[in-house]
Parts: structure tokens; C-alpha cells; sequence
């Protein structure tokens, strides 16, 4: 098969089978990891923990304890079913329109004018994801909802459309799916910059790029889980407000905790301090497995297909 190059038709589509498809079985396979980092990180924002109903958590290890003893083990797939629904449209959108979009950009070599082409990766990626996160964001949001919906007790939706109807009625109204939108997208350009911009960047210079055995599968998982780390870590902040607003998008405005996205950092701050932006962080660095996954996955099924150049698409 001859190699493809530049946007078309076809190659949208094989960037948006590649990235589902790649984004759907990582996420699966890294689902408990993330429901107790969502557990984590918006416990100071669940009223059943702030009422006392049900105890604190008091780190990854209570918290995976915990969510095993009161809710059974296929509790750690809770909201998987909806991740899974969001991620796929979620990440097929972020490659495939990162290729598009980074064709409209002036092509730049790796090794001659590596300064412009990791600017070009950053800002293709940034407005990739920015793209695609007003597509799917009532499925973040559901997402955020089921998996923080804690202790033994009743459940607070009964899965993913008793969420999104019950928050479309609620005194938000339809907008109230939509609760940390703006956040949402001033964290998704620094982390989708660095998501596909570093990748891009360190892929395009890694010396065992064209090696198809075990060393070059070894060199490309270690650039992806470093690109996830740094990425995760570059946007956990923005990512900690946005989940806190999410958690009170069904009440009336009377019972937020927070009023926005300014109001929700400076209490955070002041309340909890600046590491408390951070809660969760830990059981993030290693939900970046998949992530690192994610980008392998969709490296080696475009390659399979006969197309260039991995993640960042044809050079």
C-alpha cells in the first residue's frame, strides 16, 4: 500500500477510527485508576462527603479499598460505558482534526526548525481539542457525575441519559450540562498543545521511529507516558475547577458552592491551599498509562493502513 499524504477524505476517516478505537481500549483498561482519581479530586465538592454522610478519602489506596468494599468491583467501570461513548468522539475529533488543521499550517523541518515545527504540533493539537470538546461535552460531564457518585447508599443517576435528563430539567436547564465549559477550554489548548505538540516534537526525532520490533515499541510507549505526564500535569489545575463546577450543575444557583471559575479557584486556595488544585494528581501520573497507550495504539494503526508519520500524520 502506498504511503498517503496530506488531508483527505479517507484519511479523516482512518484518524477518527484510529483514535476511538485506540482511545476506547485504553480508557477501559485504565477505568478503576480514573474513577478514584474522579473520586479524589472532587470529594471537597460531593455533598455526600461535605455533609458527613459518607467519610473523606483519604488517599488512592482508602480510596480503591473503599469504592472494592461498599460498591463491589464492577464499581470501578462505573460511567466506563459513557467514557468510553465520550472518548471515542472525544479523541477520534482531536487526531483527526489536529492532522487537518496542522495541513493548513506551513510544513517545518524536525531537525532544521525544531522551534516552529513543536509550535506547529502545539497550536494544531490546542485547537484540536478545543474543537471537539464543544462536541462532547455533555458526555465529560455525565462522566464526571457517575464515576464520583460514592458510598453504598442510593445512587444519584441511574446512568448516563437519567444524568443528562435529569440535569437538562434541573434549574440550569439545558446550559447546565454545560456547567466549567470555559474552563474546560482554556486547560484543553495547554494540554492537547503538549499532548500532540511534545509527541509530535520527540517522535519525529526518536532514533528508533522506524524500528518495528520491541526496542522501537519500548522508545514510542516512554515518549508517549512523558508527553501524558507532562501534559496531565501542565492542565491538572484547570481540570480540578472544571470537575468541581460539574459537581453541582443539576442544583439551583442558591446551593452552588462555587459561582464560577474565579470563585471556585481563589476558594479552593484559600480554603484548601494550592496543592489542593493538585488532589488526585498521584492516581493521574499513572492513569497516563493509557493515555501513552492511546498514542502508540494510534500510531500503529494508521502505520497498518499505510499511513505516515504516526500521531502527528503525514510529514
Amino acid at each position: 500500500m502506498s504511503k498517503q499524504e496530506g488531508p483527505s477524505a479517507f484519511g479523516f476517516l482512518i484518524d477518527f477510527a484510529a483514535g476511538g478505537i485506540s482511545g476506547a481500549v485504553a480508557k477501559t483498561g485504565t477505568a478503576p485508576i480514573e474513577r478514584v482519581k474522579l473520586i479524589i479530586q472532587t470529594q471537597d465538592a460531593n455533598p455526600k462527603i461535605k455533609s458527613g454522610e459518607v467519610p473523606r478519602y483519604t488517599g488512592i489506596v482508602n480510596c480503591f479499598t473503599r469504592v472494592y468494599q461498599e460498591q463491589g468491583l464492577a464499581a470501578f467501570w462505573r460511567g466506563n460505558f459513557t467514557n468510553v461513548i465520550r472518548y471515542f468522539p472525544t479523541q477520534a475529533f482531536n487526531f483527526a482534526f489536529k492532522d487537518q488543521i496542522k495541513a493548513l499550517f506551513p510544513k517545518y523541518s524536525a531537525k532544521k526548525e525544531f522551534g516552529m515545527f513543536f509550535l506547529t504540533n502545539m497550536a494544531s493539537g490546542g485547537l484540536a481539542g478545543a474543537g471537539s470538546l464543544c462536541i462532547v461535552y455533555p458526555l465529560d460531564y455525565a462522566r464526571t457525575r457517575l464515576a464520583s457518585d460514592v458510598g453504598s447508599g442510593q445512587k444519584s443517576f441511574n446512568g448516563l441519559a437519567d444524568c443528562l435528563v435529569k440535569t437538562a430539567r434541573g434549574p440550569g436547564g439545558f446550559m447546565g450540562l454545560y456547567n466549567g465549559f470555559g474552563v474546560s477550554v482554556i486547560g484543553i489548548i495547554p494540554y492537547r498543545g503538549v499532548y500532540f505538540g511534545m509527541y509530535d516534537s520527540l517522535a519525529s526525532i526518536n532514533p528508533y521511529k522506524n524500528d518495528s520490533g520491541l526496542i522501537g515499541l519500548a522508545s514510542k510507549f516512554a515518549i508517549a507516558q512523558a508527553t501524558a505526564i507532562t501534559a496531565g500535569y501542565a492542565s491538572y489545575p484547570f481540570d480540578t475547577i472544571r470537575r468541581r463546577l460539574q459537581m453541582q450543575s443539576e442544583k439551583p444557583k442558591s446551593e452552588w458552592l462555587y459561582k464560577g471559575t474565579m470563585d471556585c479557584f481563589y476558594k479552593i486556595m484559600k480554603e484548601e491551599g494550592t496543592t489542593a488544585l493538585f488532589k488526585g494528581a498521584g492516581a493521574n501520573a499513572l492513569r497516563t498509562v493509557g493515555s501513552a497507550m492511546v498514542l502508540v495504539l494510534y500510531g500503529e494503526i494508521k502505520k497498518a493502513f499505510g499511513f505516515e508519520g504516526g500521531v502527528g500524520g503525514s510529514e
